[in-house]
C-alpha cells in the first residue's frame, strides 16, 4: 500500500480489513496468500549458457572471419586439397571459437544480488491470527496481518506500527542513516516524508534494536521498499563500457573497409590481372585475415586480466573484466558517507563540564585516546568529569567487545557504545564499573520523554543515584540544580546559557549532543516517571561518526586527477554538509547541498543542472541515487558509485562502475557492484583509478601497434596486386598476394601478440594522476593516434613492399642472393618473394614494438631494454620466425621456403624503417605542442 506511514492507525486496520487485536483470521490470511502469492522478492529468469555463447558471434569483426572461413573451405573442397588447404579453415574457426568462449567468460558468473536480497527476507515472524501468536515462515506472510515485534528481530515485510513503547530501528543499509532510528506508532506522516523520517514504518529487512511494538503489514514481497530495489536491479540494464564501444565502433570501421577493399581487389584480379577466379578469391580472403587484427580480443582480455590481479593485491577486487579500463575514465564518484567517508563507529570526541570544552582523541569503538584539553595537554578528571563519564558508562545498554581478530564492536546502540568506549579511555571498564554500582532499576528511553534514566547502588552512602541522559532540551528543563567543582548548586541563568550556548556550538558542527544529569533517592525507591524532575545537570557529550582518516587525502588526489567527489547520504543535510566541509569535497563550482525532499521537487531536467554544482546530497532513497547517478550520465559523466548498504544496491549497478565495501558491505551491494574494496578505504579506489589509467594508456599501445601493422598489411596487399604481372621475363612476373592468408593468421595471433602483451604490462608514465579524465565519446582512436598509425602503415608499406619486389625481381632474373636452391614447381619465385616480405613484416613489428612503448616518449629516454617482458617477448618470436622459415616440413604448412643468410641484408634494414619513422614522429610532434 502507498503511503501507508500518512494515515492513522483507525484507517490503516479498516483499509486492510483486520483487528488491531486479534489479527487475521487462519482462513482470510490463507486466502490472500492463495491471491497475493508468498511474501519473496522471485527470481530473475538468467540468460542460458548456449544464448550467451551465441551471442558472442553477433560482431562485425568475427562475422567476417567466419566468412574467410567459409570462403577458404569452398576453396579447399573446389580444388580437392588435403590437409595444408584445410589449414587456414582450421585455424580461423579456433580463433572463432577461442573469442567467444573468452568472451562468455568475461562475463563471469549469473547476478547474485537477488538471491542475496531473498536471503535477507526473516525466515521466521511472529503473527498474530486468531487473537493467538504463532510463529511462522515469513513466506507465509500476508498483507494485514498483525506482527508482533521484539528488540532483536528482523523485519520480513514493511509494517505500519500501531502500537510501539522505546523503538528502535537499525535501517543503515536502507537509507545510509548511521544510527539506529527511533519508531513510533502514534505519528502520522505527511506524504511527502522521505522514506528515512517515516518514524512510523518498519521496512523488510531490517533490524530492531531497541523496544517492542505490533504493526500491520501493509506490503510484501516486491512491494516493499526492499522488493522495490529488486524490481529495480532487474529492470537496470548493464551498458557497454567505453572501451566495449570503441572496439565495437572500431570493428565495425574495418569490417566495412574490410569489403570495399576486397571487393575493389577481387574485380582487379579477375579483370585487370586476368587470375582465375579461385586465386582472386584467395587473394580476397588474405586481405579479410589482414584487415582483422584477430589478437586483439584476447590480448584485451589478457591485460584486462593482469589488471584485475595488480588490484586484488591493492585491496580491490574487480569482478568485472571491462570494469578495470572504465575505472580509469571515471570523473565523478558518488560516495555514500556512513562506513565509507566515515567510520560507521560513533565516538565521542566532546564534552561540557558547564565551565570548560574537553575534546576525547581517537575514533572508533577502539579504547585509545586520551581526554585532553584544548590546547592538547592532558586533563585531570575531576568531580564533575568523573560523574559526567559514570555517567555515561551506567546509563547505558551497549557493551563494546573484541573479536578474535583484535577488533572492536559495539553490541546494541551505536550512540551508547560510544559512551561505553569513552568510560574505558577514561579508566571506567564498564563491567566493572557495573558491578561496583549495580543497576537496581530503570526506566527505559522513549521518544516521548526522550529520556533514559537508570537507578545504582553504591555510589552514595545510605541511598541510590538515579542518571539521566536525553536530548539537551528536556534534560535542562528538568535541571533545578547543577555540579561544579565544589559541589551542587541552584540553577543559574549564567549556567544555563553557557550550556546552551555549548549545545549550539556542537549541533551547528553536526555533533549528536546529549545532556547527562542525576538525582540522589532513598535506598529501595520504586522507579518513577514523575520521578524525572529537579535533576542536577552534569554537562555534555558530543559524539560523531568521524571521517576515515585517509579519505581526505584521497578526494585532495581525486582533486588533483579532475575527478570530483559526491556525499550521497541518509543522514541529516546539516550533519552531512559538515562531514563533507571537513573533508573539503566542497568548493567554488560545487557548493550546493541538497535534500531527498527537494529533490522530489525537481524534473529530471532540473536535476541534471542540478547535478553539476552540488557537493551533497542528504536525506535521499534508493531511488534518488539511481536519478543522481542518471543524471550525471546524462550530461556524459562517467559516474562511479561507492557504498555499503541494501539500499546503495541500485545505484551501485546503475552506476558505470559501482564500489561496494568489502568488509562492512552487505552481500547485496556486493553483488551488484563492479569493484569491492576489500580494506573499505575510500583511498583504494584512487589507487584503483590510477591503475585503471594505466590499463587504458597500455591498452592505447598495443591497439595503436596492433592497428597500424594491420593497415600496413592492407596497404602491402591491395597496392601489390594492383601491379601487372607481365610476361615471362619481367622483373615482376608471376606476382601475386605478398602475403598468404597462413602468414597473415600467424602474424597476427603469435608474433604481434607477444609485443601486444609486453605493451600491456608497461608502468605508468609520470603524471598520469595530473591529467583529466577523458571525455566519455572520446574514440580509443582520436587524432593523435590517427597520425601514429599512419606514419607507421606507410612505413610498414614501403618497408615489406620494397623487400618484397626486391626479393621477386632478383628471383626472377635467376639470382641466389635471396635463395641458393633450384627454383622449379617446388620453389617458384613469388614463394621466395612471400618469405622475405613475411620475414621483412615480423622483424617491422618487433622493432616497433619498442618504440611504440610510449605515445610522447623517446624509447631511448625510457631505456631501451627497460621492459624485461618486451625483450623476452621479441626474443620469443625471432625464435619463432627462424623455426618457420628453417625447419623443413613447418615451413612449407606456413607457405615459406629457406632464403639465404645474405636475404637478412636487406631484411633488417628495411625492417628499422617504421621503428625510425615512429621516433621520428615523436620528435616532431613534441616540438609541435611545446
Amino acid at each position: 500500500m502507498e503511503n501507508a506511514y500518512s494515515k492513522s492507525v483507525e484507517e490503516i486496520t479498516k483499509e486492510f480489513g483486520t483487528d488491531r487485536i486479534k489479527g487475521l483470521s487462519a482462513e482470510e490470511a490463507s486466502q490472500r496468500l492463495a491471491k497475493n502469492g508468498p511474501n519473496s522478492l522471485g527470481e530473475e529468469k538468467k540468460v542460458p549458457l548456449w544464448k550467451r555463447f551465441l551471442q558472442q558471434f553477433a560482431d562485425a569483426m568475427t562475422i567476417i572471419l567466419i566468412a574467410a572461413a567459409g570462403l577458404s573451405a569452398f576453396m579447399a573442397v573446389k580444388s580437392g586439397g588435403g590437409f595444408t588447404e584445410w589449414i587456414d579453415v582450421i585455424v580461423i574457426l579456433a580463433i572463432v571459437i577461442l573469442n567467444a568462449v573468452l568472451g562468455v567468460y568475461q562475463e563471469g558468473k549469473a547476478d547474485q544480488a537477488l538471491a542475496m536480497l531473498k536471503k535477507m527476507s526473516a525466515p521466521q515472524t511472529k503473527v498474530i491470527r486468531n487473537g493467538e501468536t504463532i510463529l511462522t515462515n515469513s513466506e507465509n506472510i500476508v498483507v494485514g496481518d498483525v506482527i508482533a515485534i521484539d528488540a532483536g528481530d528482523s523485519i520480513s515485510a514493511d509494517l505500519r506500527l500501531i502500537t510501539s513503547r522505546s523503538l528502535k530501528a537499525e535501517e543503515s543499509s536502507l537509507t545510509g542513516e548511521s544510527v539506529p532510528v527511533e519508531k513510533d506508532a502514534d505519528v502520522v506522516c505527511p506524504e511527502s516524508c522521505g522514506i528515512g523520517d517515516r518514524k512510523n514504518m518498519l521496512f523488510m529487512g531490517t533490524v530492531v534494536t531497541y523496544g517492542r511494538a505490533k504493526g500491520v503489514v501493509v506490503a510484501t514481497g516486491r512491494d516493499t521498499e526492499l522488493g522495490k530495489i529488486a524490481n529495480k536491479l532487474t529492470s537496470i540494464e548493464d551498458e557497454a563500457t567505453p572501451l566495449q564501444k570503441n572496439l565495437s565502433s572500431l570493428g565495425k570501421i574495418l569490417a566495412v573497409v574490410c569489403i570495399a577493399v576486397c571487393i575493389v581487389v577481387l574485380l582487379v584480379q579477375i579483370f585487370i590481372q586476368k587470375q582465375s577466379w579461385s586465386d582472386a578469391m584467395m587473394t580476397a580472403v588474405s586481405l579479410a585475415v589482414a584487415a582483422i587484427p584477430e589478437g586483439l580480443a584476447a590480448v584485451v582480455t589478457i591485460v584486462l586480466s593482469i589488471g584485475m590481479t595488480t588490484m586484488a593485491e591493492n585491496n580491490a577486487i574487480v569482478k568485472r573484466l571491462l570494469a578495470v579500463e572504465t575505472l580509469g575514465c571515471v570523473d565523478v564518484i558518488c560516495s555514500d558517507k556512513t562506513g565509507t567517508l566515515t567510520q560507521n563507529q560513533m565516538t565521542v570526541k566532546v564534552l561540557y563540564d558547564g565551565r570548560n570544552v574537553i575534546n576525547v582523541e581517537g575514533g572508533g569503538y577502539e579504547p585509545k585516546g586520551a581526554i585532553v584539553d584544548s590546547d592538547g595537554n592532558p586533563v585531570e578528571l575531576d568531580n564533575v568529569i568523573t560523574m559526567l563519564i559514570r555517567s555515561a558508562v551506567l546509563c547505558n545498554d551497549a557493551p563494546i567487545v573484541r573479536n578474535d581478530n583484535g577488533d572492536y564492536y559495539c553490541i546494541g546502540d551505536p550512540t551508547e557504545g560510544s559512551l561505553t568506549t569513552l568510560g574505558m579511555k577514561a579508566g571506567m571498564e564498564r563491567g566493572e564499573t557495573m558491578l561496583k554500582y549495580p543497576r537496581e532499576t530503570e526506566l527505559p528511553f522513549d521518544s516521548d520523554r526522550k529520556l533514559m534514566t537508570t537507578y545504582h547502588s553504591g555510589i552514595v552512602p545510605d541511598g541510590w543515584i538515579a542518571f539521566t541522559k536525553g536530548a539537551p532540551d528536556v534534560v535542562f528543563s528538568r535541571c533545578t540544580k547543577y555540579l561544579d567543582a565544589d559541589g551542587e548548586h541552584e540553577m543559574t541563568p549564567e549556567y544555563l546559557k553557557n550550556i546552551k550556548e555549548a549545545n549550539h556550538n556542537f549541533a551547528v558542527k553536526a555533533i549528536r549532543v546529549l545532556a547527562f544529569a542525576y538525582k540522589k533517592h532513598p535506598e529501595g525507591c520504586a522507579a518513577d516517571f514523575a520521578d524525572e524532575k529537579d535533576l542536577v545537570c552534569l554537562g555534555l557529550i558530543g559524539m560523531i561518526d568521524p571521517a576515515r582518516k585517509e579519505a581526505k587525502d584521497a578526494i585532495a588526489v581525486c582533486r588533483e586527477a579532475g575527478i570530483r567527489a559526491v556525499m550521497i547520504t541518509g543522514d541529516f543535510k546539516d550533519s552531512a554538509v559538515a562531514i563533507s566541509d571537513n573533508l573539503e569535497m566542497r568548493d567554488e563550482a560545487h557548493q550546493d547541498a541538497y535534500s531527498g525532499e527537494e529533490l522530489n521537487r525537481m524534473s529530471d531536467e532540473e536535476l541534471r543542472k542540478v547535478v553539476e554544482t552540488t557537493a551533497v546530497y542528504a536525506r535521499v532513497s534508493p531511488e534518488h541515487k539511481v536519478r543522481i547517478v542518471e543524471a550525471l550520465k546524462a550530461n556524459n559523466h562517467i559516474a562511479s558509485m561507492t557504498g555499503d548498504g541494501v539500499n546503495d544496491a541500485m545505484a551501485l549497478k546503475a552506476a558505470d562502475i559501482g564500489v561496494a565495501m568489502g568488509i562492512t558491505g552487505t552481500d547485496v551491494s556486493k553483488n551488484s557492484a563492479d569493484m569491492i574494496l576489500m580494506d573499505d578505504n575510500f583511498a583504494t579506489i584512487v589507487k584503483a583509478v590510477e591503475q585503471g589509467r594505466i590499463i587504458y594508456s597500455n591498452i592505447r599501445k598495443f591497439v595503436s601497434f596492433l592497428l597500424s601493422c594491420n593497415i600496413g598489411e592492407i596497404l602491402v596487399i591491395f597496392i601489390l596486386s594492383l601491379i601487372p604481372g607481365g610476361v615471362e621475363g619481367s622483373p615482376f612476373f608471376g606476382i601475386a598476394a605478398p602475403l598468404t592468408a597462413i602468414q597473415l593468421l600467424w602474424l597476427n595471433l603469435v608474433t604481434d601478440s607477444f609485443p601486444a602483451l609486453a605493451l600491456g604490462r608497461e608502468k605508468g608514465e609520470p603524471g598520469i594522476m595530473k591529467l583529466p579524465p577523458r571525455a566519455k565519446n572520446e574514440p580509443i582512436i582520436n587524432k593523435e593516434m590517427l597520425m601514429t598509425v599512419s606514419v607507421q602503415a606507410v612505413g610498414i608499406f614501403l618497408s615489406v613492399a620494397g623487400a618484397f619486389l626486391a626479393a621477386l625481381a632478383s628471383a626472377n632474373k635467376g639470382s641466389s642472393f635471396f635463395y641458393t636452391g633450384a627454383l622449379g614447381t617446388a620453389v617458384k619465385p613469388i614463394d621466395i618473394a612471400r618469405t622475405v616480405a613475411f620475414a621483412t613484416l615480423i622483424c617491422a613489428e618487433l622493432f616497433r614494438a619498442f618504440a611504440a612503448r610510449s605515445e610522447r616518449i623517446s624509447v631511448f629516454k625510457l631505456g631501451i631494454f627497460s621492459n624485461r617482458m618486451m625483450n623476452y617477448s621479441v626474443g620469443l618470436s625471432i625464435f619463432m620466425l627462424l623455426a618457420v622459415i628453417y625447419i623443413p616440413g613447418v615451413n612449407k604448412i606456413f607457405d615459406n621456403v629457406m632464403i639465404s643468410p645474405l636475404s637478412w641484408c636487406v631484411i633488417l634494414p628495411l625492417a628499422l624503417v617504421p621503428f625510425i619513422l615512429n621516433e621520428l614522429f615523436k620528435v616532431i610532434k613534441n616540438c609541435l605542442h611545446k
